[in-house]
């Protein structure tokens, strides 16, 4: 009896349909009962970046300030002498702001250092060399000596001020193509240019600290500044170089003549990456001639040593 029931045709079609419904409903239900590793995986890669950005923009704050408040002592002086009228220049002024030092607080710190230094150095070279007598020459070498004492001391600030705007201007010159291609991608996917560089300003603070405090410097001046012009002349003349000017240029008619931004900062982007590789390939072209002394001075002796000795020895033998 048994056994013709499970022969049973119609037995064997229920069978069949529960088995297909049963797989059905297991291949349908299969997907929302395992869990998504392609979007968990997006996910952690979401949030190890966001924390990325998130200490970079607490180093970013931590490091960069963009006033820097007066000392009392040294407000006190330049306001007693009145260094400012005496000793302070545009040029310093715009030296400054090259070197990223902004506010009352720079200006007087610098002018105060340099009255100071001249003072501090004179007095130090006398000292050495009058009262120590540590070199022994004539009265007119060491008074030569003082007077160049005062005059590095004059000029020390302001090569500290060229030195630290030229490293400033390498780390933008390398960073600044690619800002370029990051603007240029915001503002062709439909970005206005201030938040494009508001977004920018965020992303290449990874790659260089510098950029990202002018770029947001400039988002923040674009903000509040009637006049825009303003805001992009104000970045060519902190960062003091061409392809920065170039770039402000562009975009300084766009905002008068209505010209399209994105073939402009495609093209610059592409000369700035061009400049930067010239100058590699200049600097890979310059070390041949830099290593021809040193190759003279070290390698060529010990190489003729080596060759020349055993000849020398045999033939005194």
């Amino acid at each position: 009896m048994m056994i013709e029931t499970l022969l049973d045709p119609r037995f064997i079609g229920v069978v069949l349909t529960g088995v297909a419904v049963a797989a059905t409903a297991f291949a349908v239900l299969q997907p929302l009962m395992e869990p998504d590793r392609l979007a968990q995986r997006m996910k952690l890669v979401s949030d190890e970046r966001e924390a990325m950005r998130r200490r970079e923009r607490e180093r970013l704050a931590k490091k960069v300030t963009l006033r820097v408040e007066p000392k009392a002592y040294m407000k006190r002086v330049v306001e007693q002498f009145d260094l400012n009228r005496w000793l302070g220049t545009e040029a310093a002024k715009r030296q400054l702001m090259m070197a990223g030092y902004r506010g009352a607080g720079a200006e007087t710190g610098f002018l105060f250092f340099r009255l100071i230094m001249p003072i501090v150095l004179t007095l130090g070279a006398v000292f050495y060399l009058f009262v120590l007598e540590v070199l022994d020459q004539s009265l007119m070498v060491r008074l030569g000596l003082v007077i160049l004492a005062t005059y590095l001391g004059i000029k020390a600030p302001e090569l500290f001020l060229i030195n630290k705007s030229k490293k400033r201007q390498s780390e933008v010159r390398l960073a600044w193509p690619d800002a370029l291609d990051l603007t240029l991608i915001c503002v062709e996917s439909g970005m206005a240019v201030e938040n494009a560089f508001r977004r920018v300003s965020t992303e290449i603070a990874a790659q260089s600290v510098v950029l990202a405090e002018e770029l947001a410097l400039m988002t923040a001046e674009l903000s509040y500044l009637p006049d825009r012009r303003a805001a992009y002349e104000n970045l060519s003349n902190r960062i003091g170089l061409d392809a920065v000017k170039a770039v402000t240029t562009a975009l300084i008619q766009a905002e008068r003549y209505g010209t399209p931004v994105g073939s402009a900062l495609r093209v610059l982007s592409q000369e700035s990456r061009d400049q930067r590789m010239n100058e590699a390939e200049k600097k890979a072209a310059a070390l041949p001639p830099k290593l021809t002394v040193p190759m003279i001075l070290f390698f060529l002796p010990v190489l003729f040593v080596a060759i020349l000795t055993p000849a020398i020895i045999q033939i005194t033998r």
